[in-house]
């Protein structure tokens, strides 16, 4: 949509028909709550949370404390520790690593064992991303900006209907692709850095030829309302689509077909991801849960709610596949671990209380982070483990709206309200 609202305030749903419907969603799918410390929720004193209907209130739960797993006390890598690239890559290479331990059956995800508490990262590289350029071109706010996976450009699409491809070293416009008769929400590059795919509120999704500009000759049809959110497969032969129908669709890349209808939440669909190994896809909505599927079944694995019920906005896997990140209109980006269901890391500082932001991961020497844009036109990297703010900088006039982060070099993109998509370099890795 144009400014990104989040759908939330625009649902055409009636509380009560929501609550119905989302009491049906419930009874199909292990739904785990997740509870967090007084000490993770921090100041909510500005915060009323929406009411809750009675099915998704649970009594009687104590609250997890969010930094007590993840470190071993025989010495091993954390789970978090293996955010970074370079695990990723090993495990990737490496038979029986932990993603194919995520079978197609709820009984193989169980819930972790206790482990002694997390102990913060030395924070020896520290971040101090300055902005290199700004690149100019669209005529109305830019809601989402990716990076190619091979690194060379960037994608920006908009509500001017427009997708745009820059050179990621020059900031050159390399070209300009036209067909969407609305604006478009949301973009994504298959992993060959051959086809783009963009979601718009025409209600269609197009796939785009790089190489010539041009889109495939047949647009994916079938959502019934406007779409926000779109992921590739890691092996680009299925994407999945999130709309404002509250449903989320498997296609068939080659054939243009669907390939499952997912009846997947009570409001709008905001965000989905696909887990690095293609196994698993992530939603998100309005009705405030996040939700696991299995892409070969089509069956709900896992049902992540906090206690706050606040709308999520966009998900995205961790590259370990191992946890969830999530954005709420809270003001508050979450880390979870899905698989028994526990949010451990909460991010606050910037602020989310309308718009549709997203965010990403990324690393700094051998430590991971998580990067975001705010209403207030700031960017936010914080450090995972430790949660320690590492950088907060004026970005843009206005929301930013979208941020990538470059798959192998330091740098940022980001974008947002004011037209403009802004790429960022870090200039000390080192302390």
């Amino acid at each position: 949509m144009s400014d990104r609202v989040s759908p939330e305030s625009a649902s055409p749903y009636a509380s009560s028909e929501r609550s119905s419907k989302r009491r049906k969603l419930e009874s199909s799918c292990d739904r785990t709550p997740g509870y967090s410390s007084p000490d993770e929720l921090g100041d909510r004193s500005n915060y009323t949370p929406r009411p809750q209907p009675p099915s998704l209130r649970s009594h009687g739960e104590t609250p997890d404390s969010e930094d007590r797993t993840y470190s071993n006390s025989d010495g091993q890598t954390s789970a978090l520790d293996k955010l970074h690239p370079a695990f990723y890559r090993e495990e990737q290479a490496r038979p029986g690593s932990p993603s194919a331990s995520l079978s197609r059956n709820t009984s193989l995800l169980p819930s972790a064992p206790n482990s002694p508490p997390l102990t913060p990262p030395s924070l020896g590289t520290h971040v101090a991303y300055k902005q290199k350029l700004i690149l100019r071109g669209h005529k109305k706010g830019v809601s989402s900006v990716k990076f190619s996976p091979n690194g060379k450009w960037i994608a920006s699409c908009s509500a001017d209907c427009m997708i745009k491809v820059w050179d990621a070293t020059t900031g050159k416009l390399a070209s300009t692709l036209e067909g969407h008769l609305a604006g478009i929400s949301t973009i994504a590059w298959s992993p060959d850095s051959s086809t783009i795919a963009s979601g718009s509120d025409d209600k269609s999704i197009r796939l785009w030829d790089i190489r010539t500009a041009k889109p495939y000759p047949a647009a994916l049809i079938g959502h019934h309302n406007y779409i926000y959110s779109i992921a590739f497969s890691p092996k680009g032969n299925m994407l999945v689509s999130g709309s404002y129908d509250e449903a989320v669709f498997l296609w068939d890349v080659r054939s243009g077909r669907i390939m499952r209808k997912l009846p997947a939440h009570s409001d709008p669909v905001g965000g989905v991801d696909f887990i690095r190994d293609g196994s698993l896809v992530a939603s998100c909505a309005g009705d405030g849960l996040i939700r696991i599927w299995d892409t070969a079944t089509g069956q709900c694995l896992r049902t992540l709610v906090h206690e706050d019920n606040a709308p999520v906005t966009s998900v995205s896997f961790s590259p370990n596949g191992k946890f969830v990140l999530a954005w709420t209109l809270d003001s508050c980006v979450r880390l979870w671990n899905y698989i028994d269901g526990r949010c451990v890391k909460t991010y606050q500082g910037h602020k989310n209380r309308r718009y549709s932001i997203s965010g990403a991961f990324g690393t700094y020497g051998p430590n991971a982070f998580v990067v975001s844009g705010s209403e207030d036109g700031s960017i936010l990297i914080w450090d995972v483990k430790s949660k320690t703010l590492l950088q907060k900088t004026n970005a843009h006039e206005g929301v930013v709206l979208g941020i990538d982060t470059h798959p192998t070099e330091q740098m940022i993109v980001s974008c947002g309200l004011d037209t403009t998509i802004r790429l960022w370099r870090n200039e000390q890795t080192t302390s």
